[in-house]
C-alpha cells in the first residue's frame, strides 16, 4: 500500500513538473503531400544523407502521428480515398496515430476559399448535407475495412468562416453551417465511435473569432469533441495579429485555457510551421510551442502538428532544405525523448 501511494505521489508530482505525460501528448506531422512527391521522382533524406520514405522518416524523428487531408474529387487523386487509405496504411505500419482532414472541397480550403466540390455545385442544402454525410461515412468506411484506427477526424478545414461557400459561409448562414457540421460529426461516428470530432480554424492567437464559430455553432445544436488551431506566428504576424513569435505563443495557450473555460473543448495544435530559411530561430519558435502546449494550458492541448515539413521551396514554413530536414525538426525529436 505504501508503495502504491508513493508512486501515485511521485507521478503526479512528475506531471505537474514536466507538464502532460508523454503519452497523452502527440507530436505529429500533416505529411498528405507525400505521395505527389514520390511522383514527381523526388526523394528525402534524413540527416545521415540516407534514403527515408517520409513516414518512415517522421517516425525516425520521434513523431508519432500523421495527418492526413481528403479532398474529393481531386486531379491525380492526391489526397482522394485511395491516396489517404495508402498513407494511412504506412502510418500504421509505424504505429502512428491518424487524423484524417475532410476538406470538402476538390482541392484546398482555407479562410481565403472553401470551394464546393464541383460535382456536388448545384446541391440544395437538404442534399449538400445528404452528400456530406455521405462521403464522410464512405471514406472512414474505406479505412475501416483496411483496419485502419482512426483517432481524430476534422470535419473542414480552416473553417474560420464555414465552408462550402457561398451556401455556409459562417457570416451570412451559421444555421447551415452548424447544420453541415452537424451531418459530419454524426457521419464519423458512424463510423468510429470514439474518433473525436475536431472542429478547425485558423489565427490560433485570436479569442475573437473562435467564439464567434463555437458561439454560433453551438446556438444552432452542432457539436464537437475537440478544437483545433493552427498557430503560426509568421502569418499572425503578416496579418497584423501579433507583433512577434513570443506574443503568438502566449495568446495561442491563452486562447485554449479560454476554450476550456468556455466551452469545456479540450484542443490540439493541428497545424504550425516556421521559416524554413531561419531553421535556428524556427527550432526555438517549435521548441517554445511545444512546451506552451504542454505547460501553459491547463492540460487541455494533446499535441502539435507540424504541416508539411517536407516542402521546399514554393511553401515558406517547411523544414527540410535540400531534401533533409533541418532543426527545426530538432524541436520535435527532442521533445520526443
Amino acid at each position: 500500500m505504501y508503495r502504491t501511494v508513493l508512486s501515485f505521489l511521485m507521478l503526479a508530482i512528475s506531471v505537474f513538473a514536466f507538464g502532460q505525460d508523454k503519452q497523452d501528448f502527440w507530436l505529429g506531422a500533416d505529411i498528405s503531400g507525400t505521395t505527389e512527391l514520390e511522383a514527381a521522382g523526388e526523394k528525402l533524406y534524413n540527416s545521415k544523407g540516407e534514403i527515408r520514405e517520409n513516414t518512415a522518416l517522421m517516425h525516425e524523428l520521434g513523431l508519432n502521428a500523421v495527418r492526413l487531408r481528403v479532398w474529393v474529387n481531386p486531379r491525380g487523386g492526391f489526397s482522394g480515398a485511395q491516396d489517404v487509405l495508402e498513407m494511412a496504411k504506412r502510418a500504421r505500419y509505424y504505429g502512428m496515430a491518424v487524423m484524417i482532414d475532410f476538406h470538402y472541397s476538390d482541392w484546398w480550403a482555407d479562410p481565403g476559399k472553401q470551394t464546393i466540390p464541383a460535382q456536388w455545385q448545384y446541391l440544395g442544402y437538404g442534399e449538400m448535407k445528404t452528400k456530406l454525410w455521405e462521403h464522410t461515412h464512405d471514406v472512414l468506411q474505406l479505412l475501416k475495412d483496411h483496419h485502419i484506427d482512426v483517432k481524430w477526424v476534422q470535419v473542414g478545414n480552416e473553417t474560420t468562416h464555414g465552408f462550402l461557400w457561398p451556401m455556409d459561409r459562417a457570416e451570412d448562414n451559421m444555421q447551415q453551417y452548424a447544420g453541415l457540421t452537424e451531418a459530419g460529426y454524426e457521419a464519423v461516428k458512424a463510423v468510429y465511435p470514439e474518433a473525436k470530432v475536431i472542429i478547425h480554424l485558423d489565427g490560433g492567437c485570436d479569442q475573437k473569432r473562435y467564439d464567434f464559430i463555437f458561439d454560433g455553432l453551438k446556438k444552432f445544436g452542432a457539436h464537437w469533441d475537440m478544437i483545433g488551431l493552427s498557430v503560426y506566428p509568421y502569418w499572425d504576424i503578416k496579418g497584423n495579429l501579433e507583433k512577434d513569435w513570443q506574443g503568438t505563443v502566449r495568446d495561442f495557450a491563452a486562447n485554449i485555457r479560454h476554450l476550456y473555460q468556455k466551452y469545456g473543448s479540450e484542443c490540439m495544435v493541428v497545424e504550425t510551421g516556421a521559416e524554413a530559411q531561419k531553421p535556428v530561430e524556427g527550432k526555438r519558435i517549435m521548441e517554445a510551442v511545444i512546451r506552451a502546449a504542454r505547460n501553459d494550458c491547463d492540460g487541455h492541448c494533446h499535441g502539435v502538428f507540424y504541416w508539411a515539413p517536407e516542402a521546399e521551396g514554393q511553401y515558406p514554413l517547411g523544414a527540410f532544405a535540400n531534401h533533409r530536414p533541418t532543426a527545426i525538426m530538432d524541436a520535435f525529436t527532442e521533445a520526443a525523448k
